[in-house]
């Protein structure tokens, strides 16, 4: 059975499974229903070395950029409506082709045209964060965001990261103001 976490909690994925080699991190979200215009939220995953930045751009995996150089993480897609039951947006991951230098995999959402559309994660519900073994679809652990977020229009959901010799999951729920741009330079990305 998953171990559900609260903001901050982490967990080992190594003991899990000893044998864990791929994951997928699903991520679900529902909007409020509102008379204005439709959201569209997008999942994006920085590869971060030990300073807590990207190496370049390249490190930078969202709709736009699917896939990693060396193949590691992949985005599975874009879903511009969020509808349906389950994940709305995924993205998978190769532990054992990471490279050595990438410590920490950080994995955000953002709401696309926020500021023009008058949108924040005030207006999104059921925000959620899972991690699945790929091999055998065993759910290990999940992360139900449940925080009222207000003016954010980003928000890091989770983080994959390197400890000790074991992969971990820690549960983030930290909202940005000013959506992709500022998280992304945050992280060491040129936008």
């Amino acid at each position: 059975m998953a171990l559900s976490l609260k903001k901050g909690g982490n967990i080992s994925l190594s003991k899990q499974d000893a044998n864990l080699q791929r994951i997928i991190v699903g991520l679900g979200w529902d909007p409020r229903p509102t008379d204005g215009q439709a959201f569209d939220l997008d999942a994006c995953a920085f590869l971060l070395n030990a300073g807590g930045k990207v190496r370049g751009d390249h490190d930078f995996i969202f709709y736009n950029q699917l896939r990693s150089t060396d193949g590691s993480v992949e985005h599975t897609g874009d879903n511009r409506t969020g509808d349906g039951d389950g994940d709305d947006e995924a993205i998978k991951i190769n532990l054992t082709q990471v490279p050595a230098e990438i410590d920490k995999i950080a994995v955000s959402v953002t709401i696309d045209e926020a500021e023009a559309r008058r949108q924040n994660f005030g207006q999104v519900g059921g925000a959620f964060i899972r991690v699945v073994n790929e091999d055998n679809g065993q759910e290990l652990t999940r992360f139900d965001l449940g925080e009222d977020f207000s003016t954010e229009t980003a928000v890091i959901f989770g983080e994959i990261y390197r400890h000790s010799g074991e992969w971990k999951f820690r549960a983030v729920g930290q909202g940005y103001t000013g959506g992709l741009g500022p998280l992304a330079r945050n992280y060491g990305v040129n936008v």
